[in-house]
């Protein structure tokens, strides 16, 4: 009995030990979390006056005050002053913009940036991506473009806009050799990226409209109808053969943007052969056009067609060609069926709202 009772007490004693260990863990990273936070609000004014300064008075680094000087030199400060600057430049735009990146280049902070291209960890390769990118380093072009490919998405869309973003059309070539998906979003940005198409383009944008990869074809069809590339138009047309669905969508999208006389009579023809999502686009396409030659078709697809989405989207196309008064007509006969009044009156309804 004593042994047991010994042995209750050192294993008692033991839990009460790590139970302490564990407070004062607690406490002390408690602590540590105050100080920073500290720390980040009392940088956060000194960054804040900076910045300010800069673009109100158009000073990069005059006037640097005692307690500026001295932090600017500790690492987590330049992490953290790097972080604000970046914030920053988003909210801005000319003179002021070009003074947020005087104040990163007098400060030397790309070699923040350039310390987390070596990281292992993807965001943090991302994060120096994005700041070089946002600060316009140009000397940081090569280092990027050797993460286009990377394994990581939050690297490689990084990386993929950053080249967009400094090399405009020209930075886009990584699309000649990628496998994964471009998401929407993505797409979104590198267009936005893009501000004109160089002369002498034509054989790179048929090369990406031949892709394997679907998505980039789907963001080429987007630089076609951002920009007006009308001598694509034929190439677009056989796209409607194309296995991938959502790029038959897009290249009836794009064909409608880049329209000429036949195309609505020509998407007519074609229409029976589709898949219901590019139908469906074919419809809106026609709304969009307000060619009245589509009329007769509708009002056959209305009448005669089994798909109740077809039926309703060519209700809705011939409210939008002015035709209600065909409709109205059509839901009071006696001849048509409740199904059909059903959808009419639903079509009708919805453009009311």
């Amino acid at each position: 009995m004593p042994e047991s009772l010994h042995l209750l007490v050192y294993i008692f004693i033991g839990i009460l030990t790590v139970v302490l260990l564990l407070i004062f863990a607690v406490l002390f990273y408690s602590f540590y979390l105050y100080r920073e936070l500290q720390h980040r609000r009392f940088w956060a004014v000194l960054i804040d006056r900076k910045v300010s300064k800069a673009i109100v008075h158009g000073i990069h680094d005059s006037a640097t005050s005692p307690q500026f000087a001295k932090v600017s030199r500790q690492s987590g400060f330049r992490g953290f002053f790097l972080e604000m600057l970046v914030s920053s430049e988003k909210k801005f735009s000319g003179l002021a913009q070009g003074e947020i990146r005087g104040i990163f280049h007098s400060y030397h902070l790309e070699k923040e940036a350039y310390k987390k291209l070596s990281q292992k960890k993807p965001y943090l390769i991302a994060g120096g991506i994005q700041e070089l990118t946002a600060m316009n380093v140009e000397e940081a072009i090569p280092q990027i473009s050797v993460f286009v490919n990377h394994p990581s998405p939050q690297v490689f869309q990084e990386a993929r806009y950053a080249m967009a973003a400094f090399r405009g059309f020209e930075g886009l070539q990584f699309l000649d050799n990628i496998s994964n998906r471009i998401s929407d979003w993505q797409q979104l940005r590198l267009l936005l990226s893009i501000t004109h198409i160089p002369e002498g383009s034509e054989s790179t944008v048929l090369r990406w409209l031949g892709s394997p990869n679907s998505s980039v074809v789907i963001f080429t069809l987007s630089l076609l109808r951002k920009f007006q590339l009308l001598s694509h138009y034929p190439t677009v047309w056989n796209l409607l053969d194309h296995p991938n669905e959502d790029v038959r969508g897009k290249a009836v999208q794009t064909l409608q943007c880049l329209e000429n006389t036949s195309t609505m009579v020509d998407l007519i023809d074609v229409f029976p052969n589709q898949p219901l999502l590019v139908q469906l686009e074919v419809l809106k396409a026609m709304k969009r056009s307000r060619d009245q030659r589509c009329v007769p078709f509708l009002q056959n697809l209305l009448l005669h067609y089994e798909n109740i989405a077809i039926k309703i989207g060519a209700s809705e196309t011939l409210f939008a060609l002015g035709h209600e008064a065909y409709l109205k007509k059509l839901a009071e006969s006696d001849s048509s069926s409740g199904h059909l009044i059903k959808i009419i009156k639903h079509a009708l309804q919805e453009r009311v709202c």
